[in-house]
């Protein structure tokens, strides 16, 4: 009988020393796993602070540029009501008209050209020289206005 509470004790200490270790190691694994947990929690609080940081400054960024669109497209509306813009825009059609009639028919192009470079040597004689002076003085009438006022007088007399 004394064999058997030997080994009953021998075998009770065995299973303490082992329940001590296992203690042991089950205390340093919940450890390391609160730390990582706490770990894990302060990675996402930063992630989560910097990407609301992002989006702030996003959103900011983004009221910037509406207002910006904003006022471009005002000043765009504003500049195409100044004056001469109707002008402008008028020349950009007939040039595209030109540019269609040089590259479809065969003898335009040849007379357009020359038409054009006289045209431009005159225009270049209004700033230099006398021709300016003069145009300075007494401004010239254009074809243009000449045909509209000779239409305006006809119309005037046929009433």
């Amino acid at each position: 009988m004394e064999n058997i509470l030997y080994g009953l004790a021998a075998g009770l200490i065995i299973a303490l020393i082992i329940y001590i270790v296992m203690a042991v190691k089950l205390k340093g694994a919940k450890s390391a796993a609160e730390k990582e947990n706490a770990r894990l929690r302060q990675m996402l609080s930063d992630r989560m602070e910097l990407e609301s940081e992002g989006v702030a400054r996003l959103k900011k960024e983004n009221e910037e540029l509406r207002k910006s669109n904003e006022n471009l497209r005002i000043s765009m509306q504003t500049y195409a009501q100044k004056p001469g813009r109707k002008e402008l825009q008028r020349l950009t059609v007939y040039q595209t008209a030109v540019d269609r009639l040089i590259i479809n028919s065969p003898g335009f192009g040849a007379a357009w050209q020359a038409a054009l470079k006289e045209s431009e040597d005159e225009f270049e004689k209004t700033y230099t020289g006398v021709q300016a002076f003069i145009r300075k003085m007494i401004p010239l009438k254009t074809d243009a206005q000449l045909i509209s006022e000779i239409d305006d007088n006809s119309k005037e007399d046929n009433r």
